[in-house]
């Protein structure tokens, strides 16, 4: 069964400042950064469940997949898959989980 993927506006941000910042320093590794984040997004339509639970939320409907030392956060929905947020591993998530929440 294919799922649905659709990007938040959110995480379509994050894409974006993530590449940004990584141009600074070498425009092809941020190039190779959104490819392979673009490239594990549509794997999503075929394995959804692949990604592990978010540890901080133990919800089987809210899941990750690690993109380099990035995590690709979504939801899973009926056959629906809406990615909520990319944010770099360091960085704590309880003060997006309202975002990712009502996502």
């Amino acid at each position: 069964m294919d799922y649905r993927v659709s990007w938040s506006p959110t995480a379509l941000d994050d894409v974006d400042a993530i590449a940004e910042y990584i141009s600074r320093d070498s425009p092809a590794y941020a190039r190779a950064v959104v490819v392979k984040i673009r490239d594990t997004v549509r794997k999503l339509k075929d394995f959804p469940s692949a990604g592990r639970v978010v540890p901080e939320l133990a919800d089987e409907k809210i899941r990750e997949r690690f993109v380099y030392s990035y995590r690709l956060i979504y939801r899973v929905q009926n056959s629906d898959v809406l990615i909520v947020a990319v944010v770099h591993g360091r960085r704590l998530l309880e003060p997006l989980l309202d975002q990712v929440n009502d996502a």
